[in-house]
């Protein structure tokens, strides 16, 4: 007999994994098909990977994009949680790749990745684990990016630390305990799935794990004899070890010969960079990539709201607990006087390493009503509304070079009182201009006139007062 869960209706299994299963079911109201990802608490609990689950579902309710899997609806029980997640009927790469596939299949395949990659840096979520084995193809064989249970959430820019991913498809700077870009660290996996839909093989293969690494850390790989010479350029550019610019003038002590020397010397003067593992925007203009590619279309309507029980339920009494110390504060209604004295700009330590933009601005509006303000404004301004939560909205440029904006706002609304709130807004990228125009309308329209406008910088003290 069918078990039913919420409205769906459960079917056979189609997945399974060290703390989750997947199976098929069926919308019993519109007959859609779904996968739902079914997790065991105690399993959860005793792998103290509560968090782990909480990332994935509150990563992947950010996205909305045509080459990345969906998630509709989460339902927690008192022993499982189940995610309702859109279904992909074509299965894994890897059962495609293992039938061989043609350069114009790889290269679609590829673009595909990238696009979604793309988006996801564009709203600040690092993956870490893509693999073939995390891509799937939906009826139609276009690919689906899937688990993000390793991704993070970060500024452009932001360096990482955490260690993680697959060894074959790990990034050398993630390998060598270095803090790293997410971006970089993504770019190189895509490399190496590039590497592998053309070859049929991995890049870098060992039976010892340490010599596995001391390849990916040094690129030693070939290619194949059949790889054309765009081909080898592309994978060259990608699989660098190097995930930064390194300039010539870090490289004089390595060389002992004369004419090297006499040629740095010129690169230095020409003030000319080497070593640079390729950017998304790179390869996306290389030549072999833009082979009868084109642009996903970019999903602009905002995607429609998900249901999502409190998974805290789903944990025993102890660690519900720990879960709500642990989240305390972060959806508050009003604020306390230790949030308030945390936001003071003597405080701020974003500013450390990054300078980063940032606008105070009271509202005499409720919270729902500020947040409607903030959208409006942001059409006005033609920047994409992308809602995080009910407090926080994030900002995008409709038009731009990098696709899904060069211009990326985040402003959080604050409720002081019932009827009072104060907007926080902050540019990690793009120019002032749209960011100042942003705000010089918003607090027009929300009527306040004390407004606090500052640029934090390195060192930059609170004024005395």
């Amino acid at each position: 007999m069918a078990r039913i869960v919420g409205k769906y209706c459960l079917g056979r299994m189609i997945g399974e994994g060290a703390f989750a299963k997947v199976k098929l079911a069926v919308d019993v109201h519109t007959n859609r098909q779904v996968a739902v990802k079914i997790i065991d608490k105690q399993t959860v609990i005793k792998n103290k990977i509560m968090y782990q689950i909480k990332r994935e579902i509150s990563t992947m309710k950010l996205l909305n994009h045509p080459h990345i899997v969906r998630i509709y609806e989460v339902i927690a029980t008192k022993t499982k949680i189940y995610l309702i997640m859109e279904y992909a009927s074509g299965g894994q790469l890897t059962d495609r790749m293992c039938k061989g596939l043609t350069e114009r299949e790889a290269r679609r395949y590829f673009q595909q990745l990238i696009d979604a990659v793309d988006y996801c840096h564009s709203r600040g979520v690092y993956h870490r684990d893509l693999k073939p084995e995390n891509l799937l193809l939906d009826s139609e064989g276009n690919l689906k990016v899937s688990d993000f249970g390793l991704s993070t959430l970060k500024k452009p820019g932001a360096l990482l630390s955490t260690a993680c991913g697959s060894p074959s498809y790990v990034a050398p700077e993630v390998i060598t305990k270095k803090n790293y870009k997410g971006a970089a660290a993504d770019v190189w996996s895509c490399g190496v799935v590039l590497f592998e839909l053309l070859a049929g093989h991995l890049p870098f293969e060992d039976g010892s794990l340490t010599n596995l690494y001391r390849k990916i850390t040094r690129a030693e790989y070939t290619c194949p004899s059949w790889f054309t010479a765009n081909q080898r350029k592309l994978i060259a550019r990608i699989l660098n070890p190097s995930p930064r610019r390194v300039i010539c003038e870090e490289l004089k002590h390595i060389f002992a010969n004369e004419r090297t020397q006499s040629f740095l010397l010129y690169l230095i003067n020409k003030n000319i960079c080497l070593l640079q593992r390729a950017t998304i925007t790179e390869i996306i203009g290389h030549e072999w990539f833009q082979v009868d590619y084109e642009l996903s279309a970019e999903i602009e309507e905002e995607q429609e709201s998900m249901k999502v029980e409190n998974l805290s339920r789903t944990f025993d009494s102890k660690v519900k607990k720990k879960i709500n110390n642990a989240t305390k504060g972060k959806t508050s209604k009003f604020i306390n006087a230790f949030q308030l004295i945390s936001m003071s700009n003597g405080l701020n330590l974003s500013g450390l390493f990054h300078e980063q933009q940032t606008t105070k601005i009271g509202s005499q509006y409720p919270i729902d009503e500020t947040i409607e303000k903030i959208e409006s404004t942001a059409r006005a301004v033609n920047l994409i509304v992308n809602r995080m939560d009910c407090f926080q909205v994030n900002l995008h440029e409709i038009k731009s070079l990098s696709r899904y904006g060069s211009h990326v706002i985040e402003a959080k609304v604050i409720q002081l009182a019932p009827t009072a709130c104060m907007v926080e807004i902050s540019k990690s990228s793009g120019t002032p201009r749209i960011f100042e125009e942003f705000c010089r309308r918003l607090s027009n329209l929300l009527k306040n006139t004390g407004s606090q406008h500052s640029t934090d910088k390195i060192a930059k003290r609170p004024r005395s007062r």
